[in-house]
């Protein structure tokens, strides 16, 4: 058996019940920190609020390296731990694909995801969101300005009055992390196909799942100049707010009035 368990997005502590089950029961624990981490615990954390060892996984080690997982899961019960949900914005399919070939029985204990607390802390409705987009480090996708992954994807969900949640770049290797400014930054300097986005409407969710989350909402280019605190950091673009999500925006996140649709 390979279950795939969610961790959560904050620390030990953000796993559900039936998560923290699967790992106590496993004969193997893997974890890999390539697409997310937890801020608020180390692996070494986990091992010790589980009382297991975990051994780490890189990208080449999931990706092209997998046969100690899936050898581990055809022998016994094998769990794979990803921080948010393991099969949402850390999607790991292909993993379970494998094992479904060779196969190897799998199930997947879902986590806290991402999108799911930017709904729910900014209030923005979550059927109101259309697709995401993922900003990376400049010196990572090699070229002019931003990539046109980010801008299209902005653009067309403004043009049909959605929002757009931007995931920022994480080098959780090197201990590196976007900022929720250092992204403001970037598209404020980025002329869009139709505005500047400096003067857009932009909401900041930093540390999502701790005991102190930030919302903050204000232009893109007022954003660039704030600071945030630690990371993580996600970055909202609104479509066009209907009364009750500009009220919340107004609330929760400090949006300037004038920002807002009238209500």
């Amino acid at each position: 058996m390979l279950t795939f368990v969610g961790l959560g997005l904050y620390d030990e502590d953000s796993i559900t019940r039936e998560g923290a089950a699967a790992i106590a029961d496993a004969d193997a624990v893997f974890a890999e920190e390539y697409t997310s981490t937890l801020i608020g615990a180390t692996v070494e954390d986990l091992e010790d609020s589980h009382d297991v060892s975990i051994e780490r996984r890189d990208r080449a080690g999931v990706e092209q390296e997998p046969e100690p997982i899936l050898a581990a899961a055809e022998d016994g019960d094998a769990v794979f731990c990803t921080a948010g949900d393991t099969m949402i914005a850390t999607t790991h399919v292909d993993l379970r694909l494998r094992a479904a070939e060779r196969g190897i029985e799998t199930r997947v204990v879902h986590g806290v995801t991402a999108q799911a607390a930017a709904s729910s802390l900014t209030g923005l409705q979550n059927y109101r969101f259309g697709p995401s987009t993922t900003l990376p480090f400049p010196e990572f996708h090699g070229a002019d300005g931003l990539p046109a992954s980010v801008t299209n994807t902005i653009e067309e969900n403004r043009e049909r009055g959605l929002h757009t949640l931007v995931f920022l770049d994480i080098k959780a290797a090197e201990d590196r992390y976007m900022t929720a400014d250092r992204a403001a930054s970037l598209l404020a300097d980025s002329d869009g196909d139709t505005d500047d986005y400096g003067d857009q409407l932009g909401v900041v969710v930093a540390r999502a799942g701790s005991p102190e989350p930030v919302v903050a909402a204000d232009t893109i280019a007022a954003l660039a100049d704030r600071s945030f605190g630690d990371p993580l950091h996600l970055l909202v673009i609104p479509g066009d707010p209907h009364a009750l999500e500009a009220d919340a925006l107004e609330t929760f996140a400090g949006a300037p009035p004038e920002l807002l649709p009238d209500r």
